[in-house]
C-alpha cells in the first residue's frame, strides 16, 4: 500500500520556502512549548519568576527615580513606579526575545543539523515564548493602576501596535544575528554588550521629552536617538498607560515603524543567504 509523504528540499524558491513554514507550524508550536516547559522546570515557583524579575527592576529604577525626582510622581502627576513600569515591560520583552532569538539556533543545534526543515521556525519560536512572559508580567502594570487609582483612557486602544511593533523589531534583529552567530561565534560575546548599552539610550530612566526639550542637545543627536526603534515602543506604551499626562511624537514614531520594518526585512534576507549553510557550520 503507498504512502502519502512529504518531501521537502532546502534552498527552494521563497515562495515555496513560507509553504513550508506552514507545513511545519507544529514544529513551531511543539518549539514554543517545549521551551515554556524548560524554562520553568524544576523551579520552585514556576511561572511566578516571570513577574519577580520585572518587580525587581521596577522596584529598584523607581525607588532611584523617586530619590533623584524627591517625589512620588512627576510634574504631570503620573506616579513614577507607572512610569517605570510602562518602560521596564516592553524593554524586558524587547531584550529578553533579541537574546534568546539571537543564540537560538545555535542553542538548537542538534536538531537544525539533523534534520531539515525552515530553520526560521527556531528564531520565531522563541520570540513568541518571550510574549507570553510579557503577558504575565503586565499584571504588575494592572496591580499598580488598581494601587494608586490611575486608570489609562481610549489610548490604551493602542497598546496592542507598540506591542507588535517591539515583536517585529525583537524578530527582525533576532534572525539577522542569529544567522550571523552560527558563522561567527563571537557575537555570543557582543549581543549582551548591545542589550547593556541599548538600557542606557533608551527612556528607561527618563523620557523622551527630556531629550526633545533639552536644548543643549543637538539636534542631529536628537534624529539619532528617535531612530531607535525601543524609544517609540517605550513613549507609546507611556502615552497608552498614562493618557494625555504624556506627550506622543508621531512624526518619530513614523520613523521607528520604518526602521523596525527594514530590520524585519534584512533580517530575513541574511537569514535565507545563509540557511543553507547553517548545517555545515553549526
Amino acid at each position: 500500500m503507498s504512502q502519502n509523504r512529504i518531501v521537502i528540499e532546502a534552498g527552494k524558491e521563497n515562495k515555496t520556502y513560507w509553504k513550508d513554514i506552514w507545513t511545519f507550524r507544529s514544529l513551531f508550536y511543539f518549539l514554543a512549548w517545549r521551551d515554556i516547559l524548560v524554562r520553568y522546570k524544576q523551579t520552585t515557583i514556576g511561572l511566578a519568576w516571570a513577574l519577580i524579575r520585572p518587580f525587581l527592576m521596577i522596584a529598584v529604577f523607581g525607588s532611584v527615580n523617586m530619590i533623584l525626582m524627591g517625589q512620588d510622581k512627576n510634574p504631570h502627576g503620573v506616579p513614577v513606579f507607572i512610569l517605570i513600569a510602562a518602560a521596564i515591560l516592553p524593554w524586558n520583552f524587547f531584550s529578553t526575545a533579541f537574546s534568546e532569538c539571537s543564540s537560538s539556533l545555535v542553542a538548537n543545534s542538534n536538531l537544525v543539523s539533523k534534520v531539515y526543515f525552515p530553520r526560521l521556525i527556531v528564531p520565531a519560536s522563541t520570540v513568541i515564548v518571550c510574549l507570553i512572559d510579557f503577558f504575565i508580567s503586565f499584571v504588575i502594570i494592572i496591580g499598580l493602576m488598581i494601587y494608586y487609582q490611575f486608570f489609562p483612557g481610549w489610548q490604551i486602544l493602542w497598546l496592542p501596535v507598540f506591542l507588535l511593533m517591539a515583536l517585529v523589531t525583537a524578530l527582525g534583529t533576532g534572525i539577522y544575528f542569529s544567522a550571523l552567530n552560527v558563522k561567527f561565534r563571537d557575537f555570543r560575546y557582543i549581543i549582551p554588550f548591545m542589550v547593556q548599552f541599548g538600557l542606557y539610550i533608551s527612556p528607561i530612566m527618563f523620557t523622551s521629552q527630556f531629550i526633545y526639550d533639552h536644548k543643549s542637545i543637538p539636534q542631529f543627536v536628537k534624529y539619532i536617538y528617535s531612530m531607535n526603534p525601543m524609544v517609540s515602543v517605550i513613549d507609546g506604551f507611556r502615552w497608552c498607560l498614562n493618557g494625555d499626562a504624556i506627550q506622543f511624537h508621531w512624526v518619530e514614531f513614523s520613523i521607528s515603524v520604518c526602521i523596525s520594518l527594514f530590520f524585519l526585512v534584512i533580517g530575513i534576507i541574511t537569514f535565507r543567504k545563509m540557511e543553507k549553510g547553517f548545517a555545515d557550520v553549526i
